[in-house]
């Protein structure tokens, strides 16, 4: 579930397309033609390669509006509406920070960092970030820019020769900045299935060329493992691995001592807050999320303390007390919109953009603002925002489900600074649309009740062999303690198959990106055996049929 931005955009992989909140825009560009790599035009449903329909040069930002003592005032208001979201949600355990015009202003944590204990969250706790990942890998992308080690545009086969997409033309042309931004027409949240079923980085990596591609540059779909890709072909160029680049060229520099790219990382932190998810009104502390397939698009770890030295490095233009330690264009690259990621919802309404690992947008006013979220359904959510126009950022973190507690608190703060006040109680408005996106599409096995009068199932032994897919691997379906079992992943995962109708059968998902239960579908032949098996989650592109072997 990697990456839940507020209100810029969502990407909640349940939704099968964020298009069920209105949140995938395609651009009306692009035409159809040869294949030819030195025209600027040449497309197959694909947008022009050398020029872009947006512009270059991000619009002229009007002159600070805010002065310190609004700051001042929505930050001494801060400790109350933490404690109100706490207080309303239950959420076990938050922490903030504030930074405004190079100072950091506020530094708090709240809480607890396990439910049932008295560890409590303080400005040094480490939180994992989830897709709070995306703009810190964009940053460090921009230092590897701005060293000319690569450029934003640079095609990524160029840095990782064997990297591939589905369509030879776009494997050829799509870049690092296409895969940043999401517009390489690879399909929501392509790979993490893959990972679900524990297969690593290199694996997932490999069998994105599998995936059915959307127009190239002319459709948002926010993907994981297309952001990684790009981030791993960078740490290619510099001779290194994505977990050492991030730690040199950010981290170290920055003294974001308690800061990581792996999982390893945080799981020996001594301060460290668990993953917390909602059952009824509890609080538990029950899942383990190691993201490191994925590290640059959702696997750091870091304190508010350690963020706010990188909110500072933002709103400095990439300098830091007095150090420039990212090249300025390259990192103002990484702020210009780059597709657009969710259309008006009405006529004198405003589009939401995504640059480069961030959602960007424009307010009444015209100021730029800058923002990510990050969302582990097995229980972490964060937020950044930032307001570079007048030198504002605020950062939450927190060790519970998403259900919008980071986005409330870092809007109640900016309206407050902005207004005097919330203008909406951002909790209420946001609670119910990120459980709408995180119930997303139930499967017609997932009902209260089976059919009244199913079909029989046949004899197991129609059903149990060996069954090959290219994308997914081997399936194994056989008996197990008198019950039907399908294993899966590398890690051979064992899944409970109980009848639903005739050739059909449900099982409970797992993971990240679990859907609670989905059907599995056989289709038997004329032997009288199953020539094919379809696993319903696992076919959100067409990909999710296995067929007998043995």
């Amino acid at each position: 579930m990697e990456g839940m931005p507020p209100l810029d955009s969502a990407c909640h992989r349940p939704l099968r397309s964020a298009a069920a909140l209105g949140l995938v825009a395609a651009l009306a560009v692009g035409c159809t033609g040869a294949d030819a790599d030195t025209t600027a035009t040449a497309t197959v449903g694909r947008a022009a390669v050398q020029t872009s329909p947006l512009p270059t040069v991000p619009p002229a930002q009007p002159p600070s509006q805010l002065t310190r003592a609004e700051v001042e005032t929505a930050v001494s208001r801060l400790d109350g509406v933490v404690r109100d979201a706490m207080r309303r949600t239950g959420v076990p355990g938050v922490a903030v920070g504030v930074v405004h015009d190079g100072k950091v202003l506020y530094l708090k944590g709240f809480g607890v960092r396990k439910a049932g204990t008295k560890d409590r969250v303080g400005a040094d706790t480490v939180f994992q970030l989830a897709s709070a990942s995306k703009p810190l890998a964009s940053t460090v992308v921009a230092a590897a820019v701005g060293e000319k080690t690569v450029a934003w545009d640079d095609p990524v086969v160029k840095h990782d020769p064997g990297f591939a997409l589905k369509d030879p033309w776009v494997t050829r042309h799509v870049t690092l900045a296409d895969l940043f931004s999401h517009r390489s027409g690879l399909p929501d949240h392509a790979g993490d299935l893959l990972e679900d079923l524990g297969y690593d980085r290199s694996y997932v990596l490999k069998h994105l060329r599998y995936q059915p591609l959307a127009p190239f540059r002319a459709h948002y779909a926010y993907t994981n493992f297309g952001l990684t890709e790009a981030a791993v072909a960078v740490a290619g160029a510099a001779g290194t691995s994505w977990e050492k680049l991030s730690a040199e060229k950010l981290y170290r520099p920055l003294g974001m001592n308690s800061t990581s790219s792996s999982f390893a990382d945080y799981e020996k932190a001594a301060d460290k807050a668990s993953l917390h998810v909602k059952t009824g009104d509890t609080w538990r502390a029950e899942h383990v999320r190691d993201a490191d397939a994925q590290s640059p698009a959702g696997g750091a770890s870091s304190t508010v303390r350690d963020m706010t030295k990188w909110l500072r490095l933002q709103l400095g233009n990439g300098s830091f007390e007095g150090r420039q330690l990212v090249d300025a264009d390259a990192l103002d690259e990484t702020h210009l919109p780059h597709i657009v990621s969710e259309p008006p919802h009405a006529p004198a309404g405003r589009a939401g953009f995504y640059g480069l690992g961030w959602n960007v947008g424009y307010d009444d006013r015209g100021r730029l603002k800058l923002s990510h979220s990050g969302a582990f359904a097995l229980g972490a959510a964060t937020n950044v925002t930032l307001l570079p126009s007048e030198k504002l950022g605020i950062v939450v973190l927190t060790n519970g489900e998403p259900i919008g507690v980071p986005e409330a608190i870092a809007n109640t703060f900016l309206d407050t600074a902005q207004t005097g006040g919330p203008t909406v109680d951002w909790l209420t408005f946001l609670g119910p649309i990120i459980k709408q996106a995180a119930a997303g599409e139930r499967s017609p096995v997932d009902y209260d009740k089976p059919p009244a009068s199913p079909a029989p199932a046949k004899a197991t032994s129609a059903y149990t062999g060996t069954y090959a897919n290219e994308y997914y691997g081997p399936m194994t379906v056989s008996t197990q303690g008198g019950e039907l079992t399908m294993q899966l992943g590398p890690k051979k995962q064992r899944f409970v198959l109980h009848h639903y109708d005739g050739d059909t059968f449900s099982y409970r998902t797992t993971g990240e990106n679990a859907v609670d239960l989905s059907g599995v579908t056989f289709t038997v032949g004329s032997g009288g055996r199953a020539v094919k098996v379809r696993v319903e989650n696992l076919d959100t592109t067409g990909l999710g049929t296995f067929t007998r072997n043995d």
